[in-house]
């Protein structure tokens, strides 16, 4: 999923600029958006609320024209994880300058991580041009979703994943973060190497893997495999196969943070 946020002062077109944006980059994908509003935009006190209130992590109100959700998370980042669930290729965003986001400003505004500024006049093949040149943010449910849109996957009778995260506390220590480091081309051609023997396997429909660099917080993921397979007996046998030579045969490099210092690590687990 590639991310954009677009920012600028009030009235200065922002909504119109997503509307432009999203009507070109839907040529190229599909498309979800976030936007910043305002509490008056989901009045509080109906029906959706006292679900929520008697102890509902989630509501969804349906209508005949149309859905909305609701789930108390005031973050943007949880609201792009939703619509990474969704499968969506693009997510575009309106607002959030304090965000870390990669932004489209309108003018003279000021907020984080610019990567362009506009004015109105902004055609919407300029901003996708933009918004496609940003690097994909990978999920699990970006992977799930995109091995689902395989033609083959009428093959499977089983879908299995693999999560490595960051483990925050082992053997009496506690890990801040880490950060990898790899050799990206070689790590990209390692890594599709093992996707494609593991897919030539008996029995297998689809495998994708996916692995972070950088660094990466305690608790978060660090590592994605998804698994399409006939039959699950096949399918465990190529996940640990994937993790395995991953570990093995691609070259990452890992460093850990821990409370009592920072040290390059070879493990036997990520």
């Amino acid at each position: 999923m590639k991310v954009i946020s677009v920012v600028g002062y009030k009235k200065t077109g922002k909504t119109t600029l997503v509307e432009r944006l999203v009507s070109e980059l839907k040529k190229h994908g599909t498309v979800g958006t976030v936007k910043h509003s305002r509490d008056e935009i989901l009045p509080y006190g109906g029906d959706t609320d006292r679900h929520l209130d008697s102890g509902a992590a989630v509501t969804i109100g349906v209508t005949p024209t149309r859905s909305i959700k609701i789930f108390r998370n005031t973050d943007v980042n949880g609201a792009l994880r939703e619509l990474a669930f969704e499968g969506v290729d693009f997510a575009v965003v309106e607002g959030f300058k304090e965000s870390g986001l990669p932004k489209i400003a309108i003018g003279d505004v000021e907020a984080q991580n610019i990567v362009a500024r506009v004015d109105i006049s902004a055609t919407g093949g300029q901003l996708a041009a933009i918004a496609m040149a940003q690097p994909e943010q990978v999920t699990l449910f970006d992977l799930l979703a995109k091995v689902r849109r395989n033609p083959e996957i009428r093959k499977a009778g089983a879908i299995g994943t693999f999560t490595g995260i960051v483990r925050e506390i082992a053997k009496g220590e506690t890990t801040k973060a880490l950060e990898f480091e790899s050799f990206e081309a070689v790590a990209k051609e390692r890594i599709a190497k093992i996707e494609s023997d593991l897919k030539a396997m008996e029995g297998i429909v689809d495998v994708l893997i996916h692995h972070k660099t950088g660094r990466i917080e305690a608790g978060d993921d660090i590592v994605y495999i998804v698994v399409a397979a006939g039959h699950r007996q096949e399918l465990f046998v190529a996940l640990r196969e994937a993790i395995e030579r991953i570990k093995e045969e691609v070259p990452i490099w890992k460093k850990e943070l821990t409370v009592s210092g920072e040290y390059w690590v070879h493990d036997e687990e990520h």
